[in-house]
């Protein structure tokens, strides 16, 4: 992968699969913002990378009409899109999830997910040409006790087929990557308050394990890349199995190894 003088812009860009983003597609060339709301780690990663950084709420909207408005005056339309920034959600019941966190979680994973497709999209549709890669979930692929999460993220899904058709006639490649259960500061808190048990969700993978961040950036970056050409409207699950190993439970489970 080559992204030699491209411009990448990467909202939640400052930790977990962002993070992990900005060093990939740097290491390749890639001239990259890395847009968070929490500015100082975003400043942080960006001086070590030698990049820029963006303190930006993407549930704002008028800050981002604000960010995209500056970031093609002074430096032009980004050639990359790479929707990061989101928010999980505890699995609870309907009646314990509160239309505060309901509207939170959709606010940032569905709302400024489209705020910044429509932005920065737009811009680059305008410009002739680029790539997005939203970033989804297995939960909006399968049900899951996430009934904010699951089915923002559907949406998620949903949304980048409809940007794929409608900005591809412009040159805009528009894809989802959908991680499962991936090692980042967040489902690390998650497994600290045992509101998720590593060896479960281990023997729920076909392959034993969970996905780390740096393997959903790889996909992340391939469907962002010239080697994706041809490619628009998928959604690529990265999940160690995740979702086919599922199904089996009602057989038994996996079939484990031969110990000999």
């Amino acid at each position: 992968m080559d992204f030699s003088g491209k411009l990448a812009l990467i909202t939640g860009g400052a930790s977990g699969i962002g993070a992990a983003c900005a060093e990939l597609i740097s290491s390749h060339g890639g001239r990259v913002v890395i847009a968070d709301r929490n500015h100082a780690a975003a400043n942080e990663l960006a001086t070590r990378l030698g990049q820029q950084a963006l303190a930006l709420d993407i549930a704002d909207e008028q800050a981002v009409r604000a960010g995209c408005e500056a970031m093609c005056a002074a430096q032009g339309a980004p050639a990359i899109l790479i929707n990061c920034a989101g928010v999980l959600q505890n699995p609870v019941p309907p009646d314990q999830l509160t239309m505060k966190e309901w509207d939170l979680v959709t606010n940032i994973d569905l709302r400024g997910t489209y705020l910044c497709c429509a932005q920065f999209g737009s811009a680059m549709a305008r410009a002739g040409g680029g790539a997005i890669v939203n970033i989804a979930s297995v939960a909006g692929m399968r049900s899951q006790p996430l009934h904010a999460y699951g089915p923002a993220k559907a949406a998620v899904i949903s949304l980048t087929q409809c940007l794929a058709a409608e900005w591809g006639p412009r040159g805009v490649r528009v894809n989802a990557v959908s991680p499962g259960f991936t090692l980042t500061p967040a489902l690390e808190k998650g497994m600290g308050r045992q509101v998720l048990d590593q060896d479960t969700l281990v023997a729920a993978s076909a392959m034993g394990r969970l996905v780390n961040a740096g393997e959903v950036a790889a996909a992340v970056a391939f469907l962002a890349s010239d080697l994706a050409s041809g490619i628009t409207g998928v959604n690529l699950p990265v999940d160690a199995g995740y979702l086919v190993a599922t199904p089996w439970a009602s057989y038994g489970g996996l079939r484990q190894k031969d110990p000999s």
